[in-house]
């Protein structure tokens, strides 16, 4: 029995849930997976699989045995593109996770371009708001926005996006324009309320400072509700520029107090923790980070560098 080859079958049953699913991505009968992990059960002497009518799930030592046969299946395939070479084709599955609203204005409808230049490769896109364990999700590279609280993920910085003051065309035309920071505190304002928003800002021009604490009735946890409560008039909001960018070039929204600045908010692309960064990954981290150009440029370090992200 080929350990190797055994590891990659049991990790595609252990995704794909089924033997008939790792059958089909290998090309093989079913009955052959079936022989590999049993041969694979007996070698390490233990069970790594539960069956029942619900599908197959891995046991307690199978998450374990799952965790280090994925890394290295993953270390195997990585020697192999590395000595074919840069230029070698990319192959297999790529696993990304991101926020929704991010992924869905400015990475989805650029997938199509990645894909067309890697005709082997498939992507699983997860979209969460939510900072997922990318080793217990199994994903490969995360995008995420603003300071990265885990220390131990290795990380590397796209480039930072300012922040911006909007309001939809009716709101201002009801409630007035705001002319200095000192003024936002007379408006509803559309709070977002996770990591990167808040209600306490800081603007600067040239050396003038305006601290401002924000008042408004709506505070959303997603930045799609944020989104559509701006749109429909609610308030204004502090949000970063590519929340919004297609409303802003479209003046379906309308920045305001464009003359002070905010602190801008990074973008990382976010790899787990014990593994290595993949080929894959780090392809598209490049290709992201070339597509965004000058939207997301970074004026304070290259772009590329890979760093310990730090809270």
């Amino acid at each position: 029995m080929n350990r190797l080859a055994a590891m990659d079958a049991f990790v595609r049953v252990v995704d794909t849930g089924s033997f008939t699913g790792a059958a089909r991505q290998l090309r093989v009968g079913q009955p052959a997976i079936s022989k590999i992990i049993a041969q694979l059960e007996d070698r390490v002497g233990v069970k790594l699989l539960l069956r029942s009518t619900q599908g197959l799930t891995p046991t307690e030592a199978g998450e374990t045995f799952y965790e280090h046969a994925k890394r290295s299946v993953e270390e195997a395939d990585e020697a192999e593109v590395k000595a074919r070479g840069a230029a070698a084709a990319l192959s297999g599955r790529l696993r990304i996770g991101g926020a929704v609203t991010f992924s869905r204005l400015h990475v989805v409808p650029r997938l199509r371009k990645f894909m067309a230049m890697h005709p082997a490769l498939d992507l699983e896109v997860f979209l969460d708001d939510r900072d997922v364990d990318l080793v217990e999700a199994g994903i490969d590279i995360a995008l995420r926005m603003g300071d990265q609280q885990d220390s131990s993920l290795t990380a590397r910085k796209i480039g930072s996006s300012p922040r911006v003051v909007v309001g939809a065309p009716s709101y201002l035309e009801e409630a007035g324009i705001p002319v200095t920071p000192a003024d936002l505190v007379a408006h509803q304002s559309v709070i977002y309320d996770r990591r990167g928003g808040g209600i306490v800002w800081t603007f600067t021009q040239g050396t003038a400072e305006s601290a401002v604490t924000l008042k408004g009735r709506v505070r959303l946890t997603a930045a799609e509700g944020v989104r559509e409560a701006v749109i429909s008039g609610i308030g204004l909001a502090v949000a970063s520029e590519w929340m919004f960018s297609p409303e802003i070039a479209s003046g379906r929204v309308a920045r305001v107090l464009a003359d002070w600045s905010l602190p801008k908010i990074d973008l990382w692309a976010v790899f787990p923790s014990g593994r290595n960064v993949s080929t894959k990954a780090r392809a598209f981290a490049s290709f992201i980070e070339q597509e965004l150009g000058s939207k997301f440029a970074d004026d304070e370090k290259e772009a590329g560098d890979e760093v310990v992200a730090t809270g």
